[in-house]
């Protein structure tokens, strides 16, 4: 089961967690919680305008993962899993003032390599040309039962034409750390 919490952040504020979160003592996660990796070729989207263009003036958003993690609690019979995962956005020279919505996915892998959990998510912005960058952090809450190993698959969901665009190398969206 897959539960959500967002939590938005304004890049400000993004930085001055990121600071405050290298201080203290750090601690690893146990050996039976699953590690978050980002699929390859989902790790960015470029969306574009509604319309037959696709050049760069066209771009209506970029978004990247910039970061993920997991945390455990280790119950009798099952694993209490919290995700979270930063996803960062910028506008492009077409983006329209309204919401911006970027779609993202959670995949929950068992040891043969078999998806036992999946859902799909929004990561909402307000993209403007006078608030052209924003970032969010996603927060999930998975229960798995304690019996087996896991992996987690995370990543943005282009459509078939932002992937292909993406496999061209075209995307420069630098990322926000």
């Amino acid at each position: 089961m897959i539960g959500r919490k967002l939590v938005f952040f304004s890049p400000v504020a993004a930085v001055t967690l990121l600071l405050a979160a290298c201080g203290g003592s750090s601690t690893e996660a146990p050996t039976y919680c699953p590690t978050p990796f980002t699929v390859t070729d989902a790790e960015r989207l470029t969306h574009f305008k509604d319309g037959p263009g696709r050049d760069p003036r066209d771009i209506a958003y970029e978004a990247v993962v910039s970061g993920s993690r997991t945390s455990c609690e280790a119950l009798k019979t099952q694993i209490n899993v919290t995700l979270v995962m930063r996803i960062s956005v910028s506008a492009g020279p077409s983006v329209v003032a309204g919401p911006t919505r970027v779609p993202y996915f959670v995949r929950v892998i068992d040891g043969s390599g078999r998806i036992v959990q999946g859902q799909e998510f929004t990561a909402d912005f307000r993209l403007s040309t006078a608030n052209p960058r924003g970032s969010s952090q996603e927060e999930l809450s998975l229960t798995l039962p304690r019996d087996g190993a896991y992996r987690i698959a995370i990543g943005l969901k282009p459509t078939a034409e932002e992937l292909n665009y993406n496999r061209r190398g075209v995307n420069n969206l630098p990322t926000q750390r």
